[in-house]
């Protein structure tokens, strides 16, 4: 049992309540070291039906088709994977929230589909008019995400069943939801926060699937979060791409930009609120910070859930010549092997993160460069720190959440990004993944 974390915070034009308590599920025995004690106790959104069924796409004793029923006038906005080799799913995708309607969504685990041409394609096709016929509504109103092995054609007659199960399953929980959509996955994620909105309390609720092929570019997995709020399209396309920057694109585990990664925002309206049209309406900044809040601890979840991790790394670059420039040797130091390996084995060893913000292609200086470790400043204006003490910073090392820090003593430009170390496990499981 758990006892939610509820924090209330001012956001603009209204209030906003986070929730941070996360749980693990058994889906593998060998859970991440990393993972939350807790699943959210998230809340029932009106205007969303979740269902689950078996499309057995692989060998496997478990569910790996959801589905999820919208009300209609539920609004859509989305982000989706820049990798060019990207699954028919994404690319109809892409059309699809141009339309601003959403009605379901299918989200099929165990095969990505991507990389089959035009069966791949078929197949998702065949998965929209299915469920469309269903419910009487618009194949372009039905989104389909799919995520597992590249290169294998998405079997038509799986999926046919699959969704025949599914429209006529009993409601599920949103664990059950999570648990479903996820592969490689050692927990179900799920978060949720809620907003004051012109007096009506409104409810944000979501769940990811994430592990490895994790990198930002747009994206970096599966997600779906949903809101009962009445929000017009364009606005709820605006939240979700500036609140991907700060969250699901600060994000790293291996580097590698998935060919599925996608994450829609669903707002049902079924709240009753004054439906929000612009950032400068009554209670949107609250709206927006809500989402936000989810996305961020989402993505944080599927850090924590790395493939073979066992350290979550948080990396903040400051006095860079740009908030751009800042990210991009964040990234460069997240993404180092060598970084990545030295926490693993719980080595101070900060000339890595030398190495990481000299090869990044962004401007620094060797002899304005400082780097912490946690609080521990080790070097800085190109030297080691006078009488540096390594002991506190080994001892800082030995924790599962290790900060790391660089100040390029450039400029005014910052950004904080989120990694993972890389162990023994990431091989074992991506050497063994298909099998």
């Amino acid at each position: 049992m758990f006892t939610p974390s509820l924090q209330a915070q001012s956001s603009g034009e209204g209030l906003f309540i986070a929730v941070v308590t996360r749980y693990t599920p058994p889906i593998m025995t060998s859970r991440s070291p990393l993972a939350p004690a807790a699943f959210p106790a998230l809340p029932a959104i009106a205007g969303v039906t979740l269902r689950i069924a078996r499309a057995r796409y692989k060998d496997w004793d478990r569910c790996d088709l959801t589905y999820v029923e919208l009300a209609p006038g539920t609004a859509v906005a989305g982000v989706f994977t820049r990798n060019i080799c990207c699954s028919s799913e994404v690319e109809i995708g892409r059309e699809q929230v141009k339309g601003g309607a959403g009605r379901a969504l299918i989200v099929n685990a165990g095969n990505s589909n991507a990389f089959t041409g035009y069966r791949g394609r078929e197949a998702v096709e065949q998965i929209m008019a299915q469920v469309a016929a269903h419910l009487g509504c618009d194949a372009g109103e039905v989104f389909v995400s799919s995520t597992g092995v590249i290169g294998v054609p998405l079997p038509k007659d799986k999926a046919r069943d699959g969704v025949a199960a599914a429209l006529t399953a009993a409601p599920c929980s949103w664990e059950d939801a999570a648990e479903t959509i996820g592969t490689t996955d050692t927990f179900a994620k799920g978060s949720t926060a809620s907003a004051v909105v012109g007096g009506r309390t409104v409810h944000v609720a979501g769940i990811v699937k994430g592990s490895g092929m994790i990198a930002p570019d747009m994206a970096t997995m599966l997600g779906y979060v949903f809101t009962d709020a009445a929000v017009a399209p364009t606005l709820l396309q605006d939240m979700l791409s500036e609140a991907t920057g700060g969250s699901f694109n600060s994000i790293t585990v291996d580097s590698d930009t998935s060919t599925s990664d996608t994450v829609l925002l669903f707002a049902t309206g079924q709240a009753g609120n004054k439906p929000l049209m612009t950032r400068d309406d009554p209670g949107a900044d609250a709206l927006y910070a809500a989402i936000r809040q989810v996305a961020l601890d989402l993505a944080h979840q599927v850090v924590r859930d790395g493939e073979g991790a066992s350290k979550f790394i948080e990396i903040q670059v400051t006095g860079a010549v740009s908030d751009d420039s800042a990210k991009r040797v964040a990234l460069a130091i997240a993404n180092s092997p060598l970084v990545k390996t030295a926490i693993a084995g719980e080595d101070a060893n900060w000339g890595r993160v030398v190495m990481a913000v000299g090869k990044a292609g962004e401007p620094a200086d060797r002899d304005r460069l400082a780097i912490r470790f946690g609080d521990h400043w080790v070097a800085r204006d190109g030297l080691p720190i006078d009488g540096y003490d390594e002991a506190p910073v080994a001892a800082h090392l030995k924790e599962q959440d290790v900060r790391i820090g660089a100040d390029l003593g450039l400029g005014e430009g910052r950004a904080t990004v989120w990694t993972c170390d890389l162990t023994h496990g990431y091989i074992s499981i991506n050497a063994d993944y298909r099998s």
